[in-house]
């Protein structure tokens, strides 16, 4: 299974245990909007509120690119205040696991 699969299939299921799992121990989300990163550990404190409960919800999740380097996504997510983001994620992979994600995001009316 690709990590985009392992990665849809988690969303999709809401086990943010099986999302944060795929995380290298290296992990480091950038976020281009606000300049800021989180670790692993802080990500894996945010994910289970993003997937597990169902405010957040993430449509047309699809897959762009992918090779053993790089998973390439773009997705549709909805925030509870009801704005809603076309979102690109560009994740570095190393042995299966995502080491980087870097995101950039544009409102949609």
């Amino acid at each position: 299974m690709s990590v985009f699969e392992k990665v849809h299939s988690a969303i999709a299921s809401g086990d943010s245990k099986k999302f944060t799992d795929l995380f290298d121990d290296d992990f480091e989300f950038v976020r281009h909007q606000t300049g800021t990163s989180m670790n692993k550990a802080e990500m894996s404190a945010m994910i289970p509120e993003m997937i597990s409960n169902g405010v957040f919800k993430s449509e047309s999740h699809r897959l762009l690119y992918e090779n053993d380097d790089i998973l390439v996504e773009h997705y549709i997510m909805s925030f509870p205040d009801g704005t809603s983001e076309a979102v690109i994620g560009v994740n570095s992979l190393r042995d299966g696991k995502i080491v980087r994600l870097e995101t950039g995001a544009t409102s949609l009316k």
